[in-house]
């Protein structure tokens, strides 16, 4: 009886500090060795960024609209550097070429390097929620990926902003940045 006195309020006080409007969850990430902060910073700031986009998360609503209305959604929610989402492929071919997948409502057996390869996947998705699966791609390798979902009545839904937040939070790590041994280290 006596750790239920102690455990109780901890359990109270985690339950009314939780926000409760805060139904986004992302799931675990993997970063390749390569992955680079730095080197994500320096091919987006101030440039456009391309997004692949497979699936439909609003089936009742024509894709291409869908597409449309995710864009400002996506841009508002964006990663620290300052770049512009973009549908829109290059022009000519870029080397190495940067870009981030987004496949809604991947199939179970689907991996990064097949999705930075070009293949999609997809299962019908499920009313009323939206699950992603995010890959960020260098040429066709996966620097890293991670998945997550929300509730969600439509492209405009307050919560799925919330949720790409925490994705590109995830995607986008900042303290994933490479270190050399080599590097000069000041104050020494």
């Amino acid at each position: 009886m006596a750790l239920w006195r102690c455990v109780l309020p901890v359990i109270l006080t985690v339950l009314w500090v939780a926000p409760p409007g805060r139904a986004q969850t992302v799931g675990g990430a993997d970063y390749a060795p390569q992955y680079d902060f730095s080197e994500f910073w320096a091919a987006t700031d101030g440039r456009r960024f391309q997004v692949v986009v497979a699936g439909n998360p609003f089936p009742a609503l024509p894709a291409d609209e869908v597409m449309h209305r995710l864009l400002p959604v996506m841009q508002a929610n964006k990663p620290r550097p300052n770049l512009t989402f973009t549908y829109e492929t290059p022009p000519e071919e870029v080397r190495p070429s940067y870009r981030l997948v987004l496949m809604f409502d991947p199939a179970n057996d689907l991996t990064a390097a097949r999705v930075c390869a070009g293949q999609a996947f997809l299962k019908p998705p499920t009313p009323g929620r939206v699950y992603v699966f995010g890959v960020y791609c260098r040429n066709d390798l996966a620097l890293s990926q991670t998945t997550a979902w929300t509730p969600a009545a439509g492209p405009d839904d307050p919560r799925l902003g919330a949720m790409f937040a925490q994705l590109f939070l995830v995607l986008f790590d900042d303290r994933r940045w490479r270190r050399f041994p080599f590097e000069p280290r000041f104050g020494r």
